[in-house]
């Protein structure tokens, strides 16, 4: 059976694949300024990720906080650290955001639970 990490990122990968082959110029170049925003520059890929985080958060995309959340992970940030960038996010977006924050934690304790089979 699928773990939910996994059929995020495959519905994600395919619905990306779908919308790209579509060959429109603006959604590439928007998928390429996301890309290139969150590479390596004045500021650590980490703090970008948690920057992201926050405004997934305060914005209320459950998907790219899942996709934020994984990206932390791969970029070493702890629970303690996600945590208090969630504490931020929720100080910013009020109680609005809180079903939003139970989720999170729900995906990060599935992207633990799937770092730990590949260990």
């Amino acid at each position: 059976m699928p773990t939910k990490v996994k059929e995020f990122n495959d519905y994600r990968a395919k619905m990306n694949d779908k919308i790209l082959a579509s060959d429109n110029k603006v959604i590439k170049r928007i998928f390429n300024l996301d890309t290139n925003a969150f590479k390596e520059g004045h500021l650590p890929v980490k703090t970008k990720e948690l920057l992201g985080l926050v405004a997934s958060m305060v914005l209320r995309c459950d998907d790219c906080v899942q996709y934020h959340l994984e990206a932390a992970m791969k970029n070493g940030v702890s629970k303690e650290e996600m945590m208090e960038t969630m504490s931020i996010a929720n100080l910013i977006g009020g109680t609005i955001v809180i079903p939003h924050l139970r989720r999170a934690v729900e995906y990060w304790e599935a992207l633990e639970e799937e770092k730990s089979l590949t260990e």
